[in-house]
């Protein structure tokens, strides 16, 4: 358990790590099936179809029968004890054990279980249209009398869910203090039951390369485009001036998930990653489709557990309230030598 934790946060991760990786394998499990059936049908259209909207984002068909095993996963392990769970499409809900083998409604945080975040894909454009894996997001927060932040979490789960022609399926678990480990696991072994071919623990190193490598500027929304081509188009400028970059071998990719974009991260796939989107809105004054904190919660453990180093675009720790609303803009550094070579040319173009 980590060093940094204290006997009841190694009690609780001890018990709900098990429960946690289960449950991002058994989401993984039916949302897979769905798509797949779907298609069986000809019927994939009726995956991109909006279903309902929920309190952080579209709910869409893809979408329904996840929410439906997160549900059931839900009123099992209330039964056993108190705990609250945040998915994005109700927010925050509170249940506990009724004494005769049911389960009831709790008023609140204050019940002495742990807080747990789910997102049970994010990645839903990219997976619906089987353009590219999904993420299955969870993050273990410890008791609290009130609403948790980050600063909370103790353990992130990113269990990947991959489109129909994978072979394999990633998974990342860290608690706070731990290295993160990484397992790879063949899906028809997974089928069988077997157990899976890859394990490491990730560490991101210490090269701080300035090209020769992926460094994304997210650009989600259309409208924003201009807006952080203009950034991007700075920073790599200065790059090229003050670090001698070949910018040439500065490579781009657009990864609709946040999960995702921390994992390639972790991986040391992506040099950087900067998600301004919350940053351009504020400063334009028009409204836009942010990240969450649902979306990052668990992963961002992941990352950091990695040697990532995650910050907000201003440079300042990553620390927010766990709900189904607050939007988050981040940058992210594979490792503490290309933060500290790179982040200050991005301060200068972000003034």
């Amino acid at each position: 358990m980590s060093a940094q934790a204290g006997a009841p946060d190694a009690e609780l991760l001890q018990r709900w790590r098990p429960r946690l990786v289960e449950l991002a394998e058994r989401i993984a499990t039916v949302v897979r099936a769905a798509a797949r059936s779907a298609r069986e049908r000809g019927g994939a259209d009726e995956l991109m179809r909006i279903a309902a909207q929920g309190q952080g984002d579209v709910t869409y068909g893809i979408d329904v029968p996840a929410e439906a095993e997160l549900e059931r996963w839900f009123e099992a392990a209330a039964r056993q004890e108190p705990l609250s769970l945040l998915s994005e499409d109700a927010g925050w809900r509170h249940r506990g054990p009724d004494g005769r083998g049911g389960v009831r409604e709790l008023a609140g945080f204050d019940h002495g279980g742990p807080h747990v975040l789910v997102d049970p894909i994010d990645g839903t454009r990219n997976l619906m249209t089987d353009l590219r894996s999904a993420w299955c997001v969870i993050a273990l927060a410890r008791p609290c009398a009130a609403q948790p932040w980050q600063r909370d979490v103790l353990l992130g789960v990113t269990g990947e869910i991959p489109d129909s022609r994978a072979a394999r399926r990633r998974l990342l678990v860290a608690a706070r203090g731990e290295r993160c480990e990484f397992e790879e696991r063949e899906l028809a072994d997974v089928a069988r039951g077997g157990a899976g071919v890859q394990r490491t623990v990730l560490d991101t190193g210490r090269d701080a390369r300035a090209d020769h490598g992926y460094f994304p500027f997210f650009k989600y929304m259309a409208d924003q485009r201009p807006a952080l081509a203009e950034l991007e188009a700075r920073f790599f400028a200065r790059l090229a001036e003050h670090e001698g970059a070949d910018v040439r071998n500065c490579y781009d990719d657009q990864y609709i998930s946040n999960a995702g974009q921390l994992v390639l991260l972790a991986l040391g796939t992506y040099r950087m990653i900067a998600d301004l989107r919350e940053l351009v809105a504020h400063r334009s004054g028009r409204p836009t489709l942010t990240g969450k904190p649902y979306d990052i919660a668990g992963a961002l453990v992941c990352a950091e557990a990695a040697g990532c180093v995650v910050t907000t675009p201003a440079g300042q720790p990553l620390d927010f309230p766990l709900d189904a609303t607050t939007p988050i803009g981040f940058v992210g550094w594979t490792n503490a030598a290309t933060r500290d070579r790179l982040a200050p040319h991005l301060a200068a173009v972000l003034g």
